[in-house]
């Protein structure tokens, strides 16, 4: 699943091996670092994300890789 917004782009992926769904948000150089880090904010407290990494490239763009873990449940009756 992948969604543009303002030159950034939001990629999701599960990583059934590890039990964890992983939200990759990429940012644009000109786009203005609060406006990302406020989207890093919503993401973290309303989708139970958490930040594993992010990485600035020599252009100005930065990447962020999130994870959260994944439950899966099992019927019991």
């Amino acid at each position: 699943m992948r969604e543009q917004i303002l030159g950034s782009s939001v990629e999701r992926q599960r990583d059934d091996a590890r039990q964890y769904e992983y939200l990759v948000l990429t940012v644009a150089p000109d786009d203005s670092l609060p406006d990302a880090r406020r989207r890093l904010v919503e993401h973290s407290e309303y989708g139970k994300w958490e930040l594993e990494r992010s990485v600035l490239y020599m252009g100005g763009g930065r990447r962020f890789w999130m994870r959260r873990k994944v439950f899966s449940v099992q019927r019991t009756v």
